[in-house]
């Protein structure tokens, strides 16, 4: 071995990086303390044997080129047999007696490398993120320009071109008021971050974006802002969302508010949790002194609430959880009676469990009343109908009569003067004559009653007679699902009339209509008007006529109803003949199995 000086070698020796010197033949000359420590002792062994273990130079070698061309050569190198990496420098040696040696240096970088693995890793996850978030990233300067954005922030913007981009100014490109970008800058600032940070923004094509933005300042080292950075969402579709849902909430918060009946809402163990305004009006206290603080059994009682839990609960009223209708009567506290209608329904959770139950309560007072006194009404009217069509059949019976009578009358008289008045038989004529006259009295009262006010007209508006009317038979035509459409002219249709007589027109045609459309239909009245004449159309959407029976209508006596209780055939004939006698004309047209309207004319006023 060539000679090194002992001072040298101790300073290597001290060295925490492993050194060691070979010579031409690969031979190893010196090996100081830390590289013996890591490959044990190689003196006199060749230096792939010592750090490979293998029996060929190894492939990292710079050996020709420090030997032939005295280069000095730096690398990175990682050795098996002892799992680490080196910084490797190998230079060339030139000894005292001439001869040349290389020395090699090997600096421990393993956990250098391993950091520098794991920070490119990490950049990669950084820039795998920035590229793929599905939320908005920035970087911003404080004057106001993107300095690096994520595609998903171009595409929240609607931009394709970045370096379009990048060139906008973002208080009056992108903010939607300049003043909006200030006061951002100024609570971020104040506090060195925002978090979740609402503000309106502009897409590229204009309409207004609700983003939500997370950032904090970027300071250089003198503490001096740099700018901006941080992550922005978009809100957009959710405030849609959510001004939709509270537009709905307060839409149908107002509906129960305004609602003129009672709106209850209560826990299955009857507490109430919501009274609207027509419950208070119903039943009397105030919200405030019922949610919460009352039960429904305070207003219903225990037998009744009870009850009302066991039908929701049984299918047979309404199917399951419901209660379609039931007939309420109950006193107020201060002792007024209260008739309605309640029906209900249970509120189930996602697992089929009762949450609460919900009830409605119609205070049919109003309703009932006014039901009770149309019945009356119409049982009035009934009975009008009976006498006026009693009225109709004996003027019938009386005309017929008459003329008989009248022959009869003036056969007596004739005989009169052909027997002497000492004949006994002259008094059985004068009995038979007097008789007669009085039969013949009768008669012209019974005529006078038959028709009680034919020359009692007065000036009335049409549509006054049809009001009247429509709300006697509304509950009738409801029965019978009869829908009505109305199509009434906005003029008064002013004319001179007998009002009963029109009223028994009009009852005649809506009651033929309402027997004509068993299983219900559409019942439609017009009103029209030319210079001087009134259009009245009532039409039906029921069976229709024949046409062989069209034009014996009018007849009396005529009907094809095979019940007899529904009538004998004079309805029509009385209508016919009140609108003759007020100078007008009705006239008839049908579909068999459609449709029949019946077309009244009358003079205006």
């Amino acid at each position: 071995m060539t000679d090194h000086t002992p001072r040298l070698l101790d300073a290597l020796d001290a060295f925490e990086e492993g050194i060691y010197i070979i010579n031409e033949d690969y031979t190893v000359e010196y090996m100081n303390k830390f590289m013996s420590r890591l490959f044990g002792d190689g003196m006199g062994k060749k230096c792939y044997e010592v750090l490979t273990g293998s029996d060929v130079p190894c492939t990292w070698c710079r050996h020709k080129e420090v030997f032939e061309a005295q280069e000095t050569h730096r690398g990175e190198v990682f050795i098996p047999t002892v799992n680490k990496t080196f910084a490797l420098t190998e230079l060339p040696v030139l000894n005292r007696d001439g001869t040349r040696s290389k020395l090699s240096i090997y600096r421990d970088i393993s956990d250098m490398v391993a950091q520098k693995a794991k920070l490119k890793s990490s950049m990669a996850s950084y820039q795998r993120l920035f590229t793929h978030v599905g939320c908005g990233v920035f970087i911003s300067s404080k004057e106001g320009r993107f300095l690096d954005v994520n595609p998903a922030l171009l595409e929240i913007l609607g931009y394709q071109d970045k370096d379009e981009f990048l060139a906008l100014d973002l208080a009056t490109d992108v903010y939607l008021r300049p003043e909006d970008r200030r006061q951002y800058r100024r609570s971020i600032e104040k506090k060195g971050q925002v978090v979740d940070y609402e503000v309106r923004w502009r897409h590229r094509d204009g309409h207004i974006l609700h983003v939500m933005i997370t950032s904090n300042v970027r300071y250089d080292e003198s503490g001096e802002v740099l700018g901006y950075e941080g992550i922005v969402v978009d809100r957009t579709q959710r405030k849609h969302n959510e001004d939709q849902l509270r537009e709905a909430h307060d839409f149908m918060d107002r509906i129960i508010s305004c609602s003129p009946n009672a709106i209850m809402t209560m826990a299955m163990t009857g507490e109430i949790k919501l009274w609207n305004a027509g419950a208070q009006e119903v039943f009397g206290p105030e919200a405030e002194d019922v949610v919460g603080k009352m039960n429904i059994r305070d207003f219903f009682g225990d037998a009744v609430t009870a009850n009302v839990l066991d039908m929701m609960r049984d299918p047979k009223f309404g199917g399951k959880g419901r209660l379609n209708s039931f007939s309420q009567t109950f006193t107020r506290g201060d002792g007024k009676a209260i008739e309605g209608n309640l029906s209900a329904s249970i509120i189930y959770d996602e697992r089929g469990g009762e949450l609460a139950w919900v009830a409605i309560f119609v205070d049919l007072r109003d309703t009932l009343r006014t039901e009770r006194e149309l019945s009356e009404a119409r049982q009035h009217l009934l009975q009008s109908e009976k006498l006026a069509a009693m009225g109709r059949l004996t003027s019938q019976i009386a005309h017929e009569l008459n003329n008989p009578l009248f022959g009869i009358m003036n056969t007596l008289e004739l005989m009169k003067t052909e027997i002497p008045k000492s004949n006994k038989r002259r008094k059985l004529l004068d009995m038979s004559l007097s008789e007669t006259m009085r039969l013949a009295d009768m008669l012209k009262k019974m005529l006078s009653f038959s028709k009680p006010d034919q020359d009692i007209r007065v000036e009335l508006d049409i549509h006054t007679v049809l009001d009247e009317l429509l709300l006697l038979y509304e509950k009738r035509f409801r029965e019978n699902s009869v829908k009505l459409i109305l199509n009434l002219m906005e003029a008064p249709a002013k004319i001179m009339a007998s009002k009963d007589q029109l009223r028994q027109v009009f009852i005649n045609l809506f009651s033929n209509s309402i027997y004509a459309m068993p299983d219900g239909g559409e019942l439609k009245i017009r009103t029209a008007a030319t210079s001087s004449t009134l259009q009245i159309s009532v039409e039906d959407t029921g069976t229709g006529i024949k046409p062989e029976h069209i034009g014996k209508v009018f007849d009396s006596f005529f009907t094809t109803k095979t019940d007899s209780v529904q009538g004998v055939g004079l309805g029509l004939s009385v209508c016919y003949g009140f609108i003759k006698d007020h100078g007008g004309d009705i006239r008839v047209s049908s579909r068999e199995g459609e449709w029949t309207r019946f077309d009244i004319s009358l003079p205006l006023l």
